[in-house]
């Protein structure tokens, strides 16, 4: 089938918009990044008005780059963030929208810890609350803002508002629902019992339909199409929680394959042909109809670059992008020296919300590429905790593909393989998110048989990692220490939290 497709990816940060030609091939691609507040500690928000207003502008900019008819696109995937809320009031008017880094419901998941909460919620959905969950965050909303959360009409994710507005249609899909713990598992429906769980049992009129996230939502509408540049009636699929399309983007769709993502979170999964029952488990997400995801994750990733780069990279060579020069500053340090320590705890931790990043055992010696290096190997050092928690659990393989802002970066690319001591293929798409959204979209009509036949058909590896074994005992010690600090630290993190609560 000739034609193109248009793959949406709206993460926490930036909005792409990419056509692809049926091999997976870019045509054009357009970004803009986004504008987060934090109106209080622990607060990440954004303005969903924004949100959208970028989403025209990168369409519009995508196909005029093209240069192709727009009439030629076949089908639009959307691919969004999960968990956080985006939630419209009772006329469709956006509300408030709520990220995945916020931090405002620790206090009420400790609360429920302690009243086994994640108890009752674990025995339908296979997930335990937690600060940024969707439905952790309407049951704080409903409990400390009552007038905000009774003005409440719809409570989406990230991708179905993009999705409603292209189409008005309320949807959202099985794989971002599943993956922020409001549907019974296997059964990947809503369960009256799982919202009496969370304190949510009168909400049910909140959520929106759910289907698969190849099934059609809707059609462009007519005012859509004036202002982006797409022909009305396009068809448009539910979409996918940005994680699962970025396993299917990269290549991954068989039972047992691992997909690490090194973006804004820290995303480790495996698709299991069961839900792995193990509460250790973080999330559990469906991958298809028939198959799951079991997922370790946390906001630890790649998100600890751009806030350092942002922060303190101010003068970068020309020609040069800040990203190229931080690799290029961790290559010059042997792995093998004196390197400090660093927690990626900007936004908490998974075990522990209080948590704070941090660089341990520094030297007036030390220089800004050893601190990078310390970056770097931090963040692989969280990933491997995941990727421990996961085998841990039944969920094992030999092999991963990296994608991701980080896998940009080959020097931080070879320090995953020579931290987690398995081979790392890197996909040949920078863009898996659009790419995998794509892929649903081809699928949902009809282009492709599958997720599978589309990932063979779209995708194709560039680069491949081999783990040096000769660094495997210094790479052992140094994770032994994050560790140890790690748990060293706790306390300090309590004291610190409890004085920030008396301010």
């Amino acid at each position: 089938m000739s034609g193109y497709i248009l793959g949406l990816d709206a993460g926490n940060t930036v909005i792409k918009a990419i056509i692809f030609d049926m091999t997976g091939r870019e045509l054009a691609l357009a970004a803009l990044d986004a504008h987060s507040s934090m109106p209080k500690p622990g607060h990440v928000e954004r303005d969903l008005g924004e949100l959208w207003r970028n989403a025209v502008t990168v369409i519009g900019r995508c196909i005029a780059e093209a240069g192709i008819d727009a009439g030629d696109i076949v089908a639009i995937g959307c691919a969004g963030h999960g968990n956080g809320l985006y939630a419209l009031d009772r006329a469709g008017a956006p509300l408030i929208g709520i990220q995945s880094l916020d931090t405002r419901a620790v206090g009420l998941v400790g609360e429920w810890a302690k009243s086994n909460v994640g108890d009752r919620t674990y025995k339908y959905c296979l997930q335990k609350p937690w600060a940024a969950q969707t439905p952790t965050l309407l049951a704080w909303l409903k409990r400390f803002e009552p007038e905000l959360f009774g003005r409440i009409g719809t409570a989406f994710l990230c991708k179905d508002l993009i999705v409603n507005r292209l189409t008005g249609a309320r949807s959202t899909d099985a794989t971002d629902m599943s993956g922020c713990g409001l549907l019974s598992m296997p059964g990947r429906r809503y369960e009256q019992d799982l919202l009496e769980a969370y304190g949510l049992g009168d909400c049910a009129d909140l959520l929106p339909p759910v289907l698969e996230s190849a099934e059609i939502a809707g059609h462009v509408t007519r005012d859509v199409a004036s202002l982006t540049g797409l022909r009305a009636g396009t068809p448009v699929v539910a979409g996918l929680f940005d994680v699962v399309a970025s396993a299917i983007g990269s290549g991954v769709t068989r039972t047992g394959a691992a997909s690490i993502i090194a973006g804004t979170w820290s995303i480790n999964q495996v698709i299991t042909d069961e839900p792995i029952r193990e509460p250790s488990i973080f999330m559990l997400s469906t991958f298809d109809p028939q198959r799951y995801l079991a997922i370790e994750s946390s906001a630890t990733s790649a998100a600890n670059l751009e806030w350092i780069v942002r922060e303190f990279l101010d003068h970068v060579p020309e020609g040069k992008s800040p990203f190229e020069l931080c690799s290029d500053l961790v290559a010059s340090i042997d792995p093998t020296g004196d390197i400090p320590i660093y927690h990626p705890f900007l936004y908490g931790s998974q075990k522990n919300g209080q948590a704070r990043a941090g660089f341990y055992g520094m030297a007036g010696w030390h220089t800004r590429a050893h601190i990078l290096r310390a970056l770097f190997e931090g963040v692989v050092f969280e990933h491997k905790r995941h990727v421990e928690t996961l085998h841990a659990a039944g969920a094992r393989f030999d092999e991963a593909v990296l994608s991701g802002g980080g896998s940009r970066s080959g020097v931080w690319a070879q320090i995953f393989a020579d931290v987690l001591g398995v081979p790392v293929t890197v996909a040949n798409s920078r863009e898996t998110g659009a790419l995998g959204a794509a892929i649903a979209a081809g699928t949902g009509v009809g282009v492709f048989a599958d997720f599978a036949a589309g990932a063979m058909a779209m995708t194709s590896a560039a680069r491949r990692y081999a783990p040096n074994d000769a660094l495997a005992p210094t790479y052992a010690a140094r994770y032994q220490l994050y560790g140890e600090i790690n748990e060293a630290m706790a306390p300090m993190w309590e004291r610190i939290a409890s004085r920030q609560a008396l301010q």
